[in-house]
This record gives C-alpha cells, sequence and structure tokens, in this order.
C-alpha cells in the first residue's frame, strides 16, 4: 500500500487509524523482540492496517502457528487479503471486542501471544475498555498482549488490568512510540 494511501485512511478515518505513517522496523523489533512466537499455538493480531507486523509475524511464527489478524477498517482489510497468501494466516474484518467469536470460529480457546496497533488512545473508553478485557480473557495464562501508542495515556487501564506491565520506548519511530507489554498471570 502508497503512504499516499495510509495518510488519506488517517485523515478519512481518524477513528480507526491511528499513525500517519506505517510502522518502522525499530517498532517492529521492539513489539516482536523476545516473544516466543515460533511455540505458539494462537497469535493474533489487532488493527494491522498495511501489515507491517503480520509479515514479520509471518517469519516468525512456527509452522504449525495460527495468526488472527482483525482488521476494521475496509481499504486495509481488502488490502491485507490481497497481500497475505500465507495459510497460516487467517484475515477477518471485524472488530476487537469479538476476539471470542472469532477463537471459535477456528476452532481454539486461547491465545498465546497478542500484539495490538489499535489506537486505544483515540477509542471512547466503553470500547477501549471493551477490547482490553476482550483480549485479557482469551489470553492463556502466562500469555502477553503487547500494544504501542504514541503517549503513555494507556498505562492506567493496561496497569488495572494486566498483573504485568512493562514499558519500552521506541524514539526511532514517525511519531516515537511507547510500547506496552503485558502478561497474563
Amino acid at each position: 500500500m502508497k503512504k499516499t494511501s495510509f495518510l488519506k485512511e488517517f485523515l478519512t478515518r481518524k477513528n480507526q487509524v491511528g499513525a500517519v505513517a506505517p510502522s518502522s522496523k525499530y517498532l517492529t523489533k521492539k513489539m516482536l523482540g523476545g516473544l516466543e512466537l515460533v511455540n505458539a499455538d494462537v497469535v493474533i493480531e489487532l488493527g494491522p492496517g498495511t501489515g507491517v507486523f503480520t509479515e514479520r509475524l509471518l517469519e516468525l511464527i512456527g509452522p504449525k502457528t495460527t495468526l488472527l489478524v482483525i482488521e476494521i477498517n475496509e481499504t486495509f482489510y481488502e488490502n491485507l487479503k490481497t497481500q497475505i497468501k500465507d495459510p497460516r494466516a487467517i484475515i477477518v474484518k471485524g472488530s476487537a471486542t469479538d476476539l471470542d467469536l472469532y477463537l471459535k470460529q477456528i476452532d481454539k480457546k486461547e491465545a498465546d501471544i497478542i500484539i495490538s496497533s489499535l489506537p486505544l488512545a483515540v477509542l471512547p473508553k466503553t470500547l477501549r475498555n471493551r477490547i482490553v478485557f476482550s483480549a485479557k480473557n482469551i489470553l492463556k495464562t502466562g500469555g502477553v498482549y503487547v500494544q504501542f501508542q504514541y503517549s503513555l495515556h494507556s498505562i492506567r487501564i493496561l496497569k488495572r488490568i494486566f498483573n504485568s506491565v512493562k514499558i519500552k520506548h521506541c524514539a526511532l519511530n514517525i511519531p516515537p512510540a511507547f510500547v506496552y507489554t503485558c502478561t497474563k498471570k
């Protein structure tokens, strides 16, 4: 997808697109580094946008791992369906509040890891809470939820919902980002 198309989606759908440009390789490394992806049964990606993390996830997950990709934006969804042909990836057009439903559809009960690019800071509080609770509820014990944001505003909700929250900063991204790594205990 062209950067101009990404910017157009940002300008016309600010409630769905939280960035002016796709994520950098540096943010990708901070988001995915240190995760036990190769042995995971189910990895979920929320708000993949142009698929920057999706492509790297497909390089890192194991041959039997299911990658469930959830995108609500029609343009990004159609682009991902055209771009991603790996049979391990299941691309769904839908909301991150319905994770339990999507797992049932693929005959799974829980996820090992959730990677989220959702713009939590711009979402209404009720929706933001539903998404984060939904993510925690479908994670297995010891599972990890990784979320990036451009501010520290989400720290309160994540610390309220998850037992362990660690933060890393990624200055080499436009704009610079914070990566929250949350563990369900």
